[in-house]
């Protein structure tokens, strides 16, 4: 096999100078790189991509971290990210749990997106600091190697909430989120914030988990305590798929009796029937936003942290009181 070694010898160079040619290395002339690039083109060279990545500390690789796959949010988020990292020539791994957090610190990718509690704060922080290039989506971090892709998840509780108040209903439930979620206690606070305005509502919270089984038993004690129309809002759709199915199996109707709002704005929640009132964003254009992010950030480029902005759809899942 040839090597750089061969090369140097034909070209009558260094060692180090075939190097710098062969990695565009502004350090050697260009007739100099001319002629060492066309010996290696008539010697058939073939670069050791292994030592060539310990070399430079390159993988043409980034790292998504999660925290699980499960649910119809992820698909359209990995699809934005892995487009706009194909398109500069980088591939996506993804990754969960926390023995994955080892591909940072032995430089086995180029940099990392999380949308991942398994990472504490402070470990990220750490990475930073040593160097390693990051994208958050899910905390507000300061730091020259960090950059943050935020959901307006704020703006999106309080639409729901608003929603909700502007066609009469005064008994609200709130089906919440994981407790380390970032995104559900950032809808919380919004929450919050909209009920301590008022002073005409009943306000139930109901413990949830972001899945269609923790919808279902909210679906079963809202049924149970049903004594005349009440709203509920669910930090995500899929808890809201978990009401519907359960209500469905009872006397109650949504819309009429049960008026609901989710959030994501999940594919599926365009075909139930009644259509559900939800929060919509681009969840593939916030994938692809976090990837142009993180390669300016690889490149050495001044980037602003950036918000996916949000909208209500409604629908007839919510009906006036």
């Amino acid at each position: 096999m040839v090597s750089i070694k061969d090369i140097a010898k034909r070209a009558g160079v260094s060692i180090s100078t075939v190097s710098y040619a062969l990695n565009g290395s502004p350090k050697v002339t260009d007739d100099t790189a001319a002629r060492i690039l066309a010996i290696a083109k008539e010697l058939n060279y073939v670069p050791n991509a292994a030592a060539r990545n310990l070399k430079m500390r390159e993988t043409k690789i980034i790292g998504a971290f999660l925290t699980d796959f499960s649910g119809a949010f992820y698909g359209d988020l990995l699809q934005g990210l892995k487009e706009g990292l194909n398109r500069s020539g980088y591939d996506l791994v993804v990754c969960s749990g926390k023995q994955s957090h080892r591909l940072l610190p032995q430089r086995m990718i180029d940099g990392a997106i999380v949308l991942d509690e398994t990472f504490s704060s402070e470990e990220l922080l750490k990475y930073a600091d040593l160097g390693h290039k990051l994208v958050v989506l899910d905390r507000d971090l300061a730091h020259p190697n960090i950059n943050q892709v935020l959901l307006d998840n704020k703006a999106g509780a309080t639409l729901a909430m608003e929603y909700l108040l502007e066609m009469g209903h005064r008994k609200l439930y709130v089906v919440t989120g994981p407790r380390g979620s970032f995104d559900a206690k950032q809808r919380m606070q919004a929450v919050k914030m909209t009920v301590d305005r008022r002073t005409d509502l009943e306000y139930i919270e109901i413990e949830g988990d972001f899945n269609k089984s923790a919808g279902a038993q909210a679906g079963v004690r809202i049924a149970k305590e049903f004594a005349g129309p009440a709203a509920v809002f669910c930090l995500n759709d899929e808890m809201a798929i978990g009401i519907y199915d359960y209500i469905a199996t009872t006397g109650l109707r949504i819309g009429r009796d049960i008026h609901l709002v989710g959030f994501d704005n999940i594919e599926v929640s365009e075909y139930v029937q009644p259509r559900l009132a939800t929060i919509e964003y681009s969840k593939r254009k916030w994938g692809a936003l976090a990837s142009e992010q993180l390669l300016k950030l690889i490149a050495g480029e001044h980037v602003e942290h950036e918000r996916i902005y949000v909208s209500l759809v409604k629908g007839a899942s919510v009906g006036a009181v």
